[in-house]
Formats: structure tokens, C-alpha cells, sequence
């Protein structure tokens, strides 16, 4: 298949496609912005719990090293 069939191939399907509304697609956007700002946050305070523990457990075993 030539390039230029190719093309015109991905321009004809995607002229088949049924595109979201605006206001879907504003609600759509605004879910999944507020799914990420979740999830980031979460991550965040799981990597400041996990580098505080290890750093009392790093502290705890620098009294064995004597």
C-alpha cells in the first residue's frame, strides 16, 4: 500500500468517526483532569510516608554500626 493510499484511507475514516459533543467532551476532560489530581496527590503522600520510613529505618540502624 502506497503512501499516498494510505493517506487517503486515514482521512476517509476518520470522516466516520463520530465525535464527541463539546459539552461531553469539556465533562470528560474536566473527570479525567480531576482523576489525575487525585491520583498525584496520593502518589505524593505515599513517597513522603515511604522516604520518612526508610529514614528512620536508615537512623535506627545507623546506632548498629557502632
Amino acid at each position: 500500500m502506497g503512501l499516498r493510499k494510505y493517506s487517503g484511507e486515514v482521512v476517509k475514516e476518520a470522516k466516520r468517526v463520530r465525535w464527541p459533543k463539546r459539552e461531553v467532551l469539556f465533562s470528560t476532560i474536566v473527570v479525567v483532569l480531576v482523576i489525575v489530581l487525585f491520583a498525584s496527590l496520593v502518589l505524593f503522600v505515599e513517597d513522603l510516608a515511604v522516604g520518612k520510613l526508610l529514614g528512620e529505618i536508615e537512623r535506627v540502624f545507623q546506632g548498629f554500626k557502632g
